[in-house]
């Protein structure tokens, strides 16, 4: 079970990085402007984030890559001790979405300097906070187990 997770991890790393370069590569070219209007609800725009989750710290201190990127790395390693033991499929599943997408956005840090954010969805004026497919892999990833908590507690009480 430990090398299905571990595939999943690296599909969903390798698709983030493959995403953000494209994007990188579609605003460079771009004559002006930081968005691209796809939907009505949903926008292309590139922003940098230098901080955490939904921009908390997003500023210019340098210190913000290393110390994100060493919690990134311990994290990290919890979760291939957690994904080497876990015998659920929905634990492997989930586990390995999250340490995807935690690696590639500690591949951004450390290569770009900030982690390249790009997918934005909003509801008229409101715009959610931008974010990346790593992102969505964490989230769906935490998601996830807390379903399989949920069902694993569900099951014990019956």
């Amino acid at each position: 079970m430990f090398g299905r997770g571990l595939a999943v991890a690296a599909v969903v790393a390798l698709a983030d990085q493959l995403a953000k370069t494209w994007i990188l590569s579609l605003f460079s070219v771009r004559p002006s402007g930081d968005i691209v209007p796809v939907t009505g609800f949903f926008n292309l725009a590139l922003t940098w984030n230098r901080g955490m989750s939904f921009g908390l710290f997003n500023n210019r201190a340098a210190i913000n890559a290393v110390v994100f990127t060493a919690l990134a790395a311990v994290i990290v390693a919890g979760l291939l001790v957690w994904l080497w033991r876990a015998r659920e499929p929905l634990v492997v599943f989930a586990v390995g979405l999250v340490v995807g997408g935690a690696v590639g956005n500690v591949v951004d840090r450390l290569w770009r300097g900030a982690v390249v954010d790009f997918l934005d969805f909003h509801l008229g004026r409101w715009h959610f906070y931008d974010f990346n497919l790593a992102d969505a892999a964490i989230s769906v990833g935490v998601g996830l187990m807390l379903l399989d908590s949920l069902l694993a507690r569900a099951k014990a009480t019956n």
